[in-house]
């Protein structure tokens, strides 16, 4: 029987600030691939690549993929969701800042706090955590602040900005249907695997759909692009991400997910040599404060 866990141990920490700190890069990594490689085909080359990789990594560890375990249903649903949020995300990055899609993109962990207790009661936060939540929020918002007020809107910003919050929203109810579904019992390989093989499916779809023109003729720059996001988001860090959610509170660890902006902001600091503000500062003793109190552990009766 799957022991879950009331709280989050050291190895869930570890994990979660090493996928914040990659997905804090891999907004960059998009944007900076979207101008040579089309958005929907390039989510395909990454998730094609993903699946893959998992499918082998299943077949080397002998894990079962095609079992009859009844989470079909909700796992074609979880892989649809799935599907639609990079879509957003990917389509959403033409238009918009890979800092602005950031910060709407990580609303979702208001969507999995706000709905996830109604299915699953143990998932519930109290008022002190919900202050942590909104604090988490705040400071995210305050780093990406003199951005919003600084920067001279493109004409289809707000066609991204609308994607980018969309995707927010997907994202919190495809951990909903995990965590309230048969797929709560799953392997984490088997949960991933429905999103990933599903987004394969679709991705090359709506890229046709949309009229983009498909190439494998790209720089060593879109390459190493594409295989990062591959390797590290796809298959690594999601494969640790379901992990997480199969064994760990879902809003306890959604919440963490807060450090991935503050991480893209960090990265800009120490990569392209962008300022480290005053604003900055407060924005992550702000993040750093919300998660604390949203992870505080219930005192004994």
């Amino acid at each position: 029987m799957l022991q879950r866990k009331d709280h989050l141990d050291a190895l869930a920490v570890s994990l979660l600030l090493a996928c914040c700190a990659f997905w804090g890069f891999q907004q960059v990594l998009i944007k900076a691939t979207v101008a040579e490689v089309p958005p929907l085909w390039q989510s395909s080359l990454r998730f094609a690549g993903a699946t893959l990789l998992l499918w082998l990594w299943c077949q080397v560890r002998g894990i079962r993929l095609f079992d009859a375990d009844g989470t079909l249903w909700a796992g074609l649903l979880a892989g649809m969701l799935f599907a639609a949020e990079f879509a957003c995300i990917y389509l959403g990055l033409r238009d918009t800042t890979a800092s602005r899609l950031t910060v709407f993109l990580y609303t979702s962990p208001f969507v999995v706090a706000l709905l996830l207790p109604r299915f699953v009661p143990v998932e519930r936060l109290r008022g002190l955590q919900w202050g942590g939540l909104l604090l988490a929020f705040a400071g995210v918002a305050l780093a990406f602040s003199e951005g919003f007020l600084g920067q001279r809107a493109t004409p289809n910003q707000l066609r991204g900005d609308a994607l980018a919050l969309a995707a927010g929203v997907l994202w919190g109810v495809t951990t909903l249907v995990i965590r309230s579904s048969r797929l709560a019992t799953a392997s984490a390989e088997k949960m991933l695997f429905y999103q990933v093989a599903v987004t394969t499916a679709a991705t090359p779809l709506l890229s046709l759909g949309m009229g983009e023109r498909w190439s494998l003729t790209y720089s060593a720059h879109a390459w190493t692009s594409i295989a990062l996001q591959t390797v590290l988001g796809a298959f690594a860090s999601y494969l640790a991400w379901m992990w997480l959610l199969r064994h760990y509170p879902a809003t306890r660890i959604s919440s963490f997910t807060f450090l991935a902006p503050v991480f893209a902001l960090i990265l800009g600091v120490a990569l392209l040599g962008e300022p480290l503000t005053v604003q900055l500062v407060v924005a992550l003793v702000g993040v750093a404060l919300g998660i604390v109190l949203v992870n505080r552990r219930p005192a004994a009766a």
